[in-house]
C-alpha cells in the first residue's frame, strides 16, 4: 500500500471522527474505503486495508493480527440509544422463546447473549435475520437491532404507539456492571504498522484532530446525520451528546469486563490483554 487506507463505516456514530477528513478540513494522505462493518472487517482481515472500525467483540478473535489504536473508541456510558431490544413482552418472561439478531453488529449480539446468561438468567433460542423490525417479530418474541436500524425503528414504534417492550443495551450493561460499554474500536493491522510507524502515528494523530473538529461542529453533524436518517433534529442531537468517542481507562476496564464474561459465554476462545499501539506491547 502507498499510503494508508483507512476504512469508514457509514454509521452516524462515527460521523464526529470522519466529518473532517470528508470535508477536507484536514491535510491527510490517506484513502478512505467506505463500507459496511462486516465488509470492512473482510478487508480489513484480508489485508486490504491498514486501519478500520471493527467491532469490539473482533478483538479478541484477531488479537494476534492488530494493535488497538489509542484515544478513540465507540462507546457510552449506559444508554447507548443506537442498540435496543424490542420484545414482545418483557425480557424476564422470554424463557424458552426465540429472539431474533441482526445481522449488523456481532458485539451487540454478543452482549446481549452476555446480558441473557449473566444479568437475566434466561435461556432463549436465538435466530439471525436482516433488519426488519416488522419481519423479526414474525419470526421470534423478540428482536435486536442497532445503529441507524434501531433508531429508525425506535422513533417508528413511538409514532405508531406499537405495544413492544423495549431494552436499551447499554443501560442494561450499566445496572448489570456500572460501568461503561465499548461497542467499537479503531485497530491498525500489525504487519502493515511494524514497517510503517510513521504512517500509523500520523494516521492516528489525524484522526484524534478530526475527532476534536467534528465534536466542535455537532450542527454540522446534526445537519449530514438528519439527512442520512431523515429523524427529528431534536433524537439526533440528544444522539450526539449520548454516544462517547474517547478511550479512557474507564473504558479499559470496561472493555475487559466485557471479555471475561464474553469469554464465560463461550463467545471467545480466550481472555485477552489490550495490545495498544505506542505503548509497551503495541510496539
Amino acid at each position: 500500500m502507498s499510503r494508508p487506507r483507512l476504512g469508514q463505516v457509514d454509521q452516524i456514530n462515527c460521523l464526529p471522527v470522519y466529518h473532517a477528513l470528508e470535508e477536507g478540513l484536514l491535510p491527510m494522505d490517506i484513502e478512505l474505503v467506505k463500507g459496511t462493518p462486516s465488509r470492512l472487517s473482510n478487508l480489513f482481515f484480508s489485508g486490504a486495508l491498514a486501519a478500520t472500525l471493527i467491532s469490539s467483540i473482533e478483538y479478541p478473535r484477531n488479537a494476534d493480527n492488530c494493535f488497538i489504536l489509542p484515544g478513540l473508541s465507540v462507546s457510552a456510558d449506559g444508554r447507548v440509544a443506537s442498540i435496543l431490544f424490542f420484545s414482545k413482552i418483557p425480557v424476564t418472561e422470554l424463557e424458552g422463546k426465540r429472539v431474533c439478531l441482526t445481522e449488523s453488529s456481532d458485539t451487540s449480539a454478543a452482549l446481549l447473549k452476555v446480558l441473557f446468561d449473566h444479568y437475566y438468567h434466561v435461556e432463549v433460542q436465538f435466530i439471525t435475520a436482516p433488519p426488519n423490525l416488522d419481519i423479526m417479530m414474525q419470526k421470534a418474541d423478540g428482536a435486536l437491532l442497532v445503529g441507524n436500524d434501531a433508531m429508525l425503528a425506535y422513533q417508528r414504534v413511538k409514532e405508531q404507539g406499537l405495544s413492544y417492550y423495549i431494552t436499551d443495551l447499554g443501560e442494561a450493561w450499566k445496572l448489570f456492571t456500572g460501568g461503561k460499554m465499548v461497542y467499537a474500536l479503531w485497530v491498525v493491522s500489525k504487519s502493515y504498522a511494524r514497517t510503517n510507524r510513521e504512517e500509523i502515528n500520523l494516521l492516528n494523530k489525524i484522526l484524534l484532530e478530526s475527532k476534536e473538529i467534528g465534536l466542535g461542529q455537532i450542527h454540522a453533524l446534526v445537519s449530514k446525520a438528519q439527512k442520512k436518517l431523515s429523524l427529528p433534529l431534536q433524537v439526533i442531537e440528544d444522539y450526539f451528546k449520548t454516544i462517547r468517542l474517547e478511550f479512557d481507562e474507564d473504558c479499559r476496564k470496561a472493555l475487559l469486563t466485557f471479555y471475561d464474561y464474553a469469554y464465560k459465554s463461550g463467545l471467545i476462545d480466550e481472555r485477552v490483554k489490550l495490545s495498544i499501539w505506542g505503548e509497551s506491547g503495541g510496539v
